[in-house]
């Protein structure tokens, strides 16, 4: 049943895009705020603690009505519920999307639209170079496949449409308490929470992330991979969170194995780098659709 949702819900995925404003889920920032607001008003609660409870509450919901759905009439109910939470879950929007956006951007030459393009992979500033720039890219489109599918479908996999949509909330917790924290900066209250939601969220990013980096070395160069992963970081991130985004990227980047070609200039190396990475992502949504299959075939996963 899971597999025959999983299915269903990625070649949603593929089809569905004007759709995909919807996953932005907007109206939760107000719930997270509330949450946090209730947060800061008590004293003496760790603010892993609080962070934990509010994304239970959010969760709880979904959890409910999953039990509910339960083997009725076949299952069917379930099986639709398990492909709506499973599209909301996901993204909030595709990577290959956001990297077809980018190439275009940089086939027209158009400065604004390469930079916003850009930095709806990287999530962060661009550095003024642009070799420095084409790098960051590849390396954020390797974190965002995990963020935004791989981990969800792990979650998935393992505890059904509501192990996904905890992943979810959490990224969403995490991603709102930056957006105060860089919006209010020291007027932010509590303080913790940020760390707190990061910390969370990474605990959940953690394994799927070390899957994900495997099948980064499975769908490209496996010695590159292997050689990135064996490399140590240029400095230690003091996050988990961040350690795993450093992880993938590293060992993303090493398994692309791209080198620039005589007299390719730096906007024909980022469209020959983000089309072999969009490719490298498909092989590997394969590889795990694959894995998964058979793991189901075999009753490990029902």
């Amino acid at each position: 049943m899971k597999l025959i949702a999983l299915l269903i819900g990625l070649l949603i995925e593929r089809l569905a895009t004007q759709l995909f404003h919807l996953r932005e889920l907007r109206w939760l920032d107000r719930l997270i705020d509330a949450g946090f607001t209730a947060a800061g008003k008590v004293t003496g609660i760790p603010a892993l603690l609080s962070v934990i409870v509010l994304a239970a509450l959010l969760v709880f919901p979904v959890l409910v009505v999953v039990l509910l759905a339960g083997d009725r009439l076949h299952g069917f109910p379930y099986m639709m519920l398990a492909i709506l939470v499973l599209f909301f879950s996901l993204g909030p929007k595709d990577v290959g999307e956001d990297i077809d956006e980018y190439c275009k951007a940089l086939q027209t030459g158009d400065g604004e639209e390469i930079r916003k393009s850009a930095k709806a992979l990287t999530e962060k500033d661009l550095p003024a170079n642009s070799q420095a720039r084409v790098q960051l890219v590849e390396e954020a489109a390797f974190v965002q496949a995990n963020n935004r599918l791989f981990a969800v479908i792990f979650w998935f996999v393992l505890l059904g449409p509501s192990g996904a949509w905890s992943y979810r909330v959490t990224d969403l917790i995490r991603r709102r308490a930056v957006f105060n924290e860089a919006r209010l900066g020291d007027k932010a209250r509590p303080h913790r929470l940020p760390d707190a939601a990061r910390m969370l969220h990474g605990w959940l990013a953690w394994l799927p992330a070390r899957l994900t980096a495997i099948g980064y070395a499975l769908a490209g160069s496996f010695e590159g991979a292997l050689g990135a992963w064996r490399s140590p970081p240029g400095h230690e991130a003091p996050r988990q969170s961040e350690r795993s985004e450093a992880l993938l990227a590293r060992v993303g980047s090493g398994a692309l194995a791209l080198h620039r070609l005589a007299d390719e200039t730096d906007e024909q190396r980022a469209i020959r780098g983000a089309a072999a990475v969009k490719g490298m992502l498909l092989r590997l949504l394969i590889i795990w659709a694959a894995v998964i299959a058979a793991m189901t075939l075999y009753g490990w996963s029902q």
